[in-house]
């Protein structure tokens, strides 16, 4: 790889690490994941880079429009805090871009995961540029069908999950062990040579998947997402955002608790 990179922080998996540049994620700099379905596999791929961040900032980890709430046992098992995930829900594509913009630039926020699917190129830059400035760790989520269309990102990948039973090959069978527990990364852009073939990924680690394996079948009762109105000083739970001068009206702030309720990530990794 190119000498003049970076090291990243390390994913949590030795074999997208040996394959990415710096042999991590980079802190600053929007890595872009697409993905079928919002949020399929990303907290499976993202969550052991974020528990690093978490260890070495104090701040936030900040969500933008992510699709369903995380499931925090589960966030907890693989050492992320659900008390230090700060949702941000905003109706329109331009409020969201708003929201995304502030959290980069806010000091305290350890990272900023975003939901954009319908972001333009320039749109994209200049968020790329913001996480650059900061140097924050920066993932933006879309769907499949913007990967023909040009992007600034400095690294650019596609997640799919791989079932055992449509596994090619002995090989992808015994990797996958048993439906929804492994992942394919197809690295569509990067820094240096161009990677042919995807990486396999144990989708659980042991500890996720005996917590995982324990809900099966019990019952949750439904919660509800209790609302913060605002987020102070670093001291308490730390907003992502600067005081602004005007805020749009359509986004709207609430701090993620431990939730109870069935969730995406028991859809997602628990075969039906």
């Amino acid at each position: 790889m190119d000498a003049h990179v970076q090291p990243g922080v390390a994913s949590g998996h030795a074999a997208l690490d040996l394959q990415l540049p710096g042999h991590g994620w980079p802190e600053g700099g929007l890595v872009e994941v697409l993905q079928a379905q919002p949020e399929d596999h990303v907290w499976r791929l993202l969550l052991p880079a974020l528990a690093s961040v978490m260890k070495a900032h104090a701040g936030p980890v900040v969500l933008i429009n992510a699709p369903r709430e995380p499931f925090g046992p589960a966030m907890q098992a693989q050492g992320v805090s659900a008390q230090r995930l700060l949702a941000i829900h905003a109706d329109k594509p331009a409020a969201r871009l708003w929201a995304t913009e502030q959290a980069l630039r806010c000091a305290e926020v350890a990272a900023v995961l975003a939901w954009l699917p319908q972001v333009k190129s320039a749109e994209l830059r200049r968020l790329h540029l913001a996480s650059c400035q900061q140097q924050r760790m920066f993932f933006v989520l879309r769907p499949l069908h913007v990967a023909a269309e040009a992007s600034p990102a400095r690294l650019r990948v596609r997640v799919e999950g791989l079932d055992a039973h449509n596994a090619k090959g002995a090989h992808d069978a015994q990797n996958a062990r048993g439906a929804h527990e492994a992942l394919k990364i197809h690295i569509l852009k990067r820094r240096g040579p161009p990677l042919a073939s995807p990486v396999l990924l144990a989708a659980q680690s042991g500890r996720l998947a005996e917590l995982l394996q324990a809900r099966k079948g019990r019952a949750a009762p439904q919660a509800v997402l209790p609302s913060a109105p605002q987020v102070a000083s670093p001291a308490k739970p730390v907003s992502p955002t600067p005081k602004p001068s005007s805020t749009p009206a359509a986004t709207r702030t609430r701090k993620t608790a431990v939730l109870r309720s069935a969730h995406a990530l028991d859809r997602i990794a628990l075969p039906g």
